[in-house]
């Protein structure tokens, strides 16, 4: 048994809490930038709260996921502007850009020294500058996650910034900024969340501290996340959705992913289809074609047994088997009005140059067991 655990320094959570960031900014810095998703208005309880600490801000808006030439356009905008913190409030996509500015604040060169696949993936040197994370979704666990995912339009393809020295300073979870969400993006970014306790379970870097993370976090999206669709004011709900996708950030930072995430990038990338709802299209066929791999190929694998031990946390019942998970996920994903894949543009003359990148993806080499391009294909005709 062999891992480390890394995160922000501090996470403040609780409802409310975001009448602290404040205080907690003005320890960072003395100018932030504020980095939004595309309506800034959303963020002027923020940034009354950093004037009435004596932090002046400049608010860089990101339209959509953030983009390689978002992020370079958000540092510049930073070092001009002599910002010395920078403060992610928004879904995973504002916190990823925030986290993604903060280090090219303190590292020198290019972008694309940095990235993974399209670039030189240099590793960064130096710590980020002083970021404060505030998710307003409950879904990607960017606020304590060490990577940011950026689409560069020019390769059609998503790609990390990855480091430990890009781990927020502090990460601020105020359940009460997600009671707004509209059904669809509950049910998007909630699928994320249920997606990225299940795959930190199964993958090959498991490790007994995640474990723990991902068992209490399913038991709360098994019982709240329908109700935070269906009731988008009931607080309870959305603060278990909020500890719960918490919970996936620190489990997928601190052991890995799967074949939903291995493919999500690559679709991601090159259709305008968002995150959680490409996740969410393909957890229940990578679950069944993952069960049916490793029966075949690999029957006594611990992931095998762990696909029944997360049939029962999402069941509640002591007796349920994977295929009773698997059931229980399709049902789930009918329930939210998930679409398949189709929605987004996807034919099936799309699904080989998809197989070949997916195959090449980081989250696909901590899948449970390599899987056949067949098998990757038949992934995609399910979820299509």
């Amino acid at each position: 048994m062999h891992f480390e655990f890394a995160t922000a320094q501090r996470i403040v959570f609780g409802p409310g809490t975001l009448k602290e960031a404040g205080p907690v900014a003005r320890s960072l810095g003395r100018r932030a930038l504020v980095v939004t998703g595309h309506t800034p208005a959303r963020a002027e309880a923020l940034r009354r709260l950093l004037g009435e600490n004596h932090v002046s801000d400049v608010v860089f808006p990101v339209a959509g996921e953030p983009t390689t030439e978002a992020i370079i356009a958000g540092a510049t905008l930073a070092k001009a502007g002599r910002c010395d913190c920078v403060i992610g409030f928004g879904g995973g996509s504002a916190v990823d850009a925030a986290k993604a500015i903060a280090v090219l604040l303190t590292n020198d060169g290019e972008l694309l020294d940095y990235l993974e696949v399209i670039g030189r993936a240099q590793p960064l040197t130096r710590p980020a500058a002083p970021c404060l994370a505030i998710p307003t979704t409950a879904g990607t666990g960017a606020e304590v996650t060490r990577n940011a995912v950026l689409a560069s339009p020019l390769h059609r393809v998503k790609v990390s910034l990855r480091s430990p020295l890009m781990l927020p300073r502090v990460a601020l979870v105020d359940p009460e900024l997600t009671h707004g969400l509209p059904p669809a993006v509950t049910a998007a970014t909630g699928m994320d969340a249920l997606t990225q306790l299940i795959e930190p379970f199964l993958c090959a870097r498991a490790n007994p501290l995640a474990d723990a993370l991902c068992v209490e976090g399913l038991r709360r999206v098994a019982r709240s996340l329908r109700q935070a669709f269906t009731a988008g004011a009931n607080a309870a709900a959305r603060e278990e959705m909020a500890v719960a996708s918490l919970f996936g950030g620190l489990a997928l930072a601190n052991a890995g992913l799967g074949a939903v995430h291995g493919f999500a990038g690559p679709i991601g990338g090159m259709f305008p289809a968002p995150h959680g709802a490409v996740c969410a299209a393909l957890l229940a066929p990578v679950w069944e074609v993952n069960q049916r791999a490793l029966t075949a190929r690999q029957p006594e694998h611990a992931a095998r047994r762990r696909l029944d031990e997360i049939a029962r946390l999402l069941t509640d019942r002591p007796q349920a088997t994977a295929n009773d998970g698997a059931a229980w996920l399709r049902e789930l994903t009918r329930d939210l009005g998930i679409p398949g894949l189709r929605a987004y543009g996807l034919t099936p003359e799309d699904f080989p140059g998809l197989v070949e990148k997916a195959a090449r993806a980081s989250s696909m080499k901590s899948n449970p067991l390599p899987l056949t391009p067949g098998e990757l294909e038949e992934i995609l005709q399910r979820a299509w």
